[in-house]
């Protein structure tokens, strides 16, 4: 497989499990009847299941409550999807194209999420004691471990295809002219 290929399966991927998931807790699980009745839903004493929707973008920032923010959010995933489609097809590094089809999987599932919903389906809530992480989902986790990958092989991953070539060896050339 090429890794083009990989990087748009991968997106493709994210992009369905993403939405299958998030459909099914708000159609089959029903996580806003159980939230209004029950509260969230504890899966271990750490994490908890529950139903957010983030009309900003990664930890809640930058709240967008009317039509004009939401559009502006939109087309920014586009944009972005769009760009790092190109960047798919120009790479030809397998662990690249993996890491950017995790972000653009990532990208268009919160963006459908976005046109069909108004807001980004959060879903996934750690905490311990009285810390809270923030509320995230399946995209967002597409999205964290892509750009990981990419910082991972921003800094190790020239080392194995880029080594710099020994220079020859100036000593023996002139030694044996001599």
């Amino acid at each position: 497989m090429s890794a083009r290929s990989l990087g748009y399966l991968v997106a493709l991927i994210g992009f369905v499990v993403d939405q299958a998931f998030k459909l099914w807790m708000l159609f089959g699980f029903q996580i806003d009847a159980v939230m209004r009745f029950e509260g969230p839903v504890r899966i271990t004493p750490f994490f908890d299941l529950v139903l957010v929707w983030n009309r900003g973008i990664s930890y809640g920032l930058f709240q967008q409550d009317d039509d004009l923010g939401r559009y502006m959010l939109i087309g920014l995933a586009g944009i972005a999807a769009i760009a790092l489609g190109i960047w798919i097809w120009k790479s030809h590094d397998k662990l690249t194209t993996l890491a950017l089809g995790l972000i653009m999987g990532g990208a268009l599932g919160n963006g459908l999420d976005r046109i069909l919903h108004g807001a980004v389906v959060d879903l996934f809530h750690f905490h311990v004691g009285s810390f809270s992480w923030y509320i995230f989902n399946l995209a967002d986790v597409w999205i964290v471990v892509g750009a990981a990958l990419l910082v991972l092989e921003s800094l190790f991953g020239g080392r194995k295809a880029g080594k710099l070539k020994k220079a020859p060896d100036s000593s023996r050339k002139d030694a044996a002219n001599e």
